[in-house]
């Protein structure tokens, strides 16, 4: 599994002109879900992230994480694109993404396993043409392999 995640000030989800979800400061998360994945790599991204002190504390600018930070939320916007191969050609092969069906199961796998922290987590809709805005904050950005492939 791979994760671009993202301190933010808010971020809304649109499908269309329609408003599906939103948040104020906490984490969007961009999933992508690779086909030799499994729970063992949802959980991994789960305690990565649901612990990454990327929030600033009284202690320092980056010391806190979504957990320790009162009114976080997550935004969680399944992408399968982030396994896009563009290393031939000029168009993306998308061969180690998993097929829709595993993906949405581990997605709401992985969706389960974070609002058992007790953190708000909100959700894109699963294959759907959404619109995604976010103010970045810092601006902060990270980037997860469940494999540790970067």
């Amino acid at each position: 599994m791979r994760a671009v995640v993202q301190r933010v000030r808010n971020s809304i989800i649109l499908v269309g002109s329609k408003k599906i979800a939103s948040m104020d400061k906490g984490l969007l998360i961009l999933l992508g879900v690779g086909k030799n994945d499994d729970q063992t790599d949802a959980d991994y991204l789960t305690d990565k992230i649901i612990n990454l002190r990327i929030f600033e504390s009284d202690k320092a600018d980056i010391d806190a994480s979504v957990l320790d930070i009162q009114g976080a939320s997550c935004m969680v916007v399944s992408q399968f694109t982030l396994f896009g191969d563009c290393r031939k050609g000029r168009r993306p092969s998308f061969s180690n993404a998993a097929s829709p069906d595993r993906a949405l199961e581990l997605y709401e796998y992985f969706i389960e396993s974070l609002s058992k922290y007790g953190v708000s987590v909100k959700t894109g809709k699963f294959r759907a043409m959404m619109n995604v805005e976010m103010i970045n904050y810092g601006p902060v950005t990270i980037l997860l392999d469940s494999k540790r492939e970067f």
